[in-house]
């Protein structure tokens, strides 16, 4: 289980204004091996987490280059899991590392998302130049990539803006701040975006996810239900926000959960700027 909310205008008309605001949480097993957010390899061009789970490795759920080439993944939720499908963390991986544009990318990915378990992604050419475009794309939706007008988003573990009652409850959260975003202090915006993220109360009954899930999530429903998910051995253990300003300045801030430990965190905090 995931959940992101993210807001963007391509053209703002203040410079204190942001032209992408993005919160999201990765919610995995506390073991399942992982690297914090850092630049890869010491490129310091493509910032993410990484996958490290054996088969896997090189993943990631979220990433940024200075190129201004952004993606991130959900898992689509469903019962029944092929553990023979190709693994979904490349799907992220190889857009980041790859010349082509998002809706290109997408396309491609179309034509073989039969390959996968079920998934949405997030596909982003954030260039000051050309101004910023963002499609859509989820295995279990429409057959081609979907271009995002700017706006407020939410996506969960079904399609982009299903009205599960978590990612409304969250979506509705997340306004709230933005709403002010501009009052803030970048750190305080940081802050406040995820303590929207790290929210406990159960949205139930919800029918949606309740009918998506069926026997696969009922026994731990009210878990699952909340934006912040909490169970013993798995929930959410990274928070990751990303702004990016008029100028195309960037700033990515994740907190990880270090040990496995639920009360051991790290935050960090990079800041770039996008190359034109």
């Amino acid at each position: 289980m995931c959940i992101l909310f993210f807001k963007f205008d391509p053209r703002p008309v203040s410079k204190n204004a942001y032209r992408l605001i993005l919160a999201a949480n990765r919610d995995e097993f506390y073991h399942r091996p992982s690297k914090s957010a850092d630049f890869w390899d010491g490129s310091n061009e493509i910032l993410s987490g990484l996958d490290m789970e054996e088969g896997k490795e090189g993943g990631t759920w979220l990433g940024i280059s200075k190129k201004g080439k952004m993606a991130a993944l959900t898992n689509y939720m469903q019962p029944k899991i092929d553990k023979n499908a190709k693994g979904r963390g490349a799907l992220v991986t190889n857009f980041l590392t790859s010349d082509v544009d998002s809706y290109s990318y997408l396309k491609k990915v179309a034509l073989e998302g039969h390959l996968y378990n079920g998934f949405n992604l997030i596909a982003a050419d954030l260039n000051t130049t050309r101004g910023d475009v963002i499609y859509y794309y989820g295995n279990k939706g429409d057959p081609e990539p979907v271009f995002l007008n700017p706006g407020v988003y939410g996506l969960s573990n079904s399609l982009l803006d299903t009205p599960w009652k978590k990612l409304q409850y969250g979506k509705q959260l997340f306004a709230d701040v933005i709403k002010h975003s501009q009052d803030l202090t970048k750190e305080d915006l940081v802050q406040e975006l995820i303590k929207v993220m790290n929210n406990q109360e159960p949205q139930l009954p919800d029918p949606a996810i309740e009918d998506q899930g069926k026997d696969y999530i009922l026994p731990i429903l009210n878990k699952y239900a909340a934006v912040c998910v909490r169970c013993p051995d798995y929930g959410t253990r990274t928070n990751t926000v990303i702004l990016i300003d008029a100028e195309g300045h960037v700033t990515f801030t994740e907190r990880t959960m270090l040990n496995a430990d639920v009360d051991q965190w790290k935050t960090s905090t990079y800041q770039f700027k996008l190359q034109i």
